[in-house]
């Protein structure tokens, strides 16, 4: 076994993370539009948009994360 190659642990870890970032990327997003939002007055404008943003970065993430998996 190579030393390059990552252990059982360090690759179930790193599938762990994948639902919390995808989430956590969505809700930052939807935060982000709900508060320009009240801020601008934009009722439902900025909080689809965020949102949109943060699920596009949620997905953007999971991707890198499964390329990286694949990888090693």
């Amino acid at each position: 076994m190579p030393d390059d190659e990552p252990s059982v642990l360090r690759q179930l870890a790193r599938l762990s993370t994948i639902g919390i970032s995808l989430v956590a990327a969505t809700a930052i997003g939807l935060l982000i539009g709900l508060g320009l939002d009240r801020l601008f007055g934009t009722k439902p404008w900025l909080t689809m948009l965020f949102a949109l943003f943060g699920i596009a970065a949620g997905f953007l993430n999971l991707f890198r994360d499964v390329g990286l998996i694949r990888k090693s």
